[in-house]
């Protein structure tokens, strides 16, 4: 099978340069396994810039649909996705959001979401080009959303691709679990035609029939999340102490799931024809651990990344909280990394005129380089508790991460954010957008592991 791919939501290639082993800049125009035949990037947020689509051309070129029209930067929702060029492979990061169903249709099988939800996006190109293989990521909270109603929307999503015709098995990641730079936990979501060579040759290693009473087909599922399934075979695992499959039916339409359903999905699980099979499992890793201390740079650092004295302490360095139940502090004692990560009781006042007692713990002022780093979020470099601060290799001063970093604490190439290509020049990222980029990407190691089961499936197809 031909390995074309399609990248939705493409940030600025995170999937792509997991696909293609793309580790540094010399790695650029080298994709000899993957052909991303076409791609989508377009920040609503953005008036005037879209720096997240621009650094993907600048890396990769573009790419044009059927007609010959570049529409990669278009509101996905607006792309006719019968007009995208076929592939294979469909992978994506799509955003966390409210996938309950907003209205009956004659079209799209009845169903239609609400606007500006984008997994109805995925779904109709689902319809369009039916791709025999699906690689998505999304957040951790996923699978528990919405509050109100938990596992609503996931289950959205399942019953969405069982009516496509597909099998679907997921795994809650933690990249730091596998060795990786960064404690950052994501949801992936990995999906097959059942009219695959891989959809048959996994039913006959877990010894899977259509008339198997319960008991074996809850055995048969249980190999497919431990041992032979996508994810076990590329992340091995231990089923969690005391943890017991789960198993649950979808309802008929989908519509039905978006009203009633509710589920305690697992972090790793299996579904097949409409019937979902879900357990809690502990990663299986022994070997090496990448920290942070062997992404950053080892020589010198420019200013800008440094933090002035008055900006760290507002006092003793080694006081960890403040109680301003009686009395605030002074606004330049708040406006220190001191104050900002340290644990806090201060009064507050609800809506309703109750006044309250808000306590917030401390966090480390300075993160370790011994072990992986801390989830980057899109505020990192932003006056944030989450913001990493670390101390210079070379100097000892305390400082920012800088872009590269960033970068790196990600599984990108140094400097790949860097430049941009816009309206025929080249222009250099702002730094702020740099590092938003790196906030909103996927750690690129893991797709590089998932890469090399892809591949094993996609020659024997």
């Amino acid at each position: 099978m031909k390995k074309t791919v399609c990248e939705l939501f493409a940030g600025v290639g995170g999937f792509r340069c997991g696909l293609n082993n793309i580790r540094t800049a010399e790695d650029y125009g080298k994709e000899e396994k993957w052909d991303t035949v076409w791609f989508s990037q377009w920040e609503p947020a953005e008036k005037s810039t879209q720096y997240a689509h621009d650094c993907y051309v600048y890396r990769f070129g573009t790419r044009l649909d059927n007609n010959g029209e570049d529409t990669t930067n278009y509101n996905i929702e607006d792309v006719d996705k019968t007009t995208l060029p076929d592939f294979n492979l469909l992978v994506g990061g799509f955003p966390c959001q409210d996938y309950s169903v907003a209205s009956s249709l004659a079209t799209s099988k009845g169903l239609e979401g609400k606007k500006g939800i984008l997994w109805w996006s995925i779904r109709e190109t689902l319809e369009a080009k039916k791709p025999p293989f699906v690689l998505l990521e999304n957040v951790d909270r996923l699978l528990k959303s919405p509050a109100k109603q938990r596992g609503r929307d996931f289950g959205v999503i399942l019953a969405c691709f069982r009516d496509e015709g597909y099998t679907v098995e997921w795994r809650v990641i933690n990249a730091a679990e596998y060795g990786y730079q960064q404690r950052r936990r994501r949801t992936f979501i990995f999906a097959y035609k059942n009219n695959t060579k891989y959809a048959e040759r996994i039913l006959n290693t877990i010894g899977y029939t259509d008339t198997l009473e319960e008991e074996h087909t809850k055995e048969c599922m249980e190999n497919a999340v431990l041992k032979e399934g996508f994810f076990a075979e590329t992340f091995p695992v231990n089923k969690a102490e005391s943890a017991k499959m789960k198993i649950k039916e979808l309802p008929v339409e989908v519509g039905e799931v978006s009203e009633t359903f509710q589920c305690a999905f697992e972090n790793s699980g299996i579904m097949k024809d409409g019937t979902i099979y879900t357990m809690k499992t502990v990663p299986n890793y022994h070997g090496k651990q990448i920290t942070l201390g062997d992404v950053m740079e080892t020589g010198a650092v420019e200013e800008q990344y440094f933090i002035p004295e008055e900006k760290l302490y507002y006092t003793d360095p080694a006081v960890t909280h403040s109680d301003e139940t009686e009395q605030r502090l002074p606004k330049e004692d708040r406006q220190t990394w001191q104050y900002l990560k340290g644990a806090k009781k201060l009064l507050r006042t609800s809506s309703t005129g109750h006044e309250y007692v808000f306590s917030e713990g401390a966090i480390s002022m300075i993160d370790q380089e011994d072990k992986p780093a801390r989830t980057m979020l899109t505020s990192e470099g932003g006056f944030s508790r989450t913001t990493h601060i670390v101390k210079d290799k070379m100097t000892g001063r305390v400082r920012l991460l800088t872009a590269t970093e960033a970068e790196r604490i990600q599984g990108f190439p140094t400097d790949h954010t860097k430049y941009c290509l816009v309206k025929g020049e080249t222009v250099e990222m702002p730094l702020r957008k740099r590092r938003f980029m790196m906030g909103n990407a996927l750690v690129v190691n893991l797709v590089a592991d998932m890469e090399k089961t892809l591949n094993q499936i996609f020659e024997k197809e």
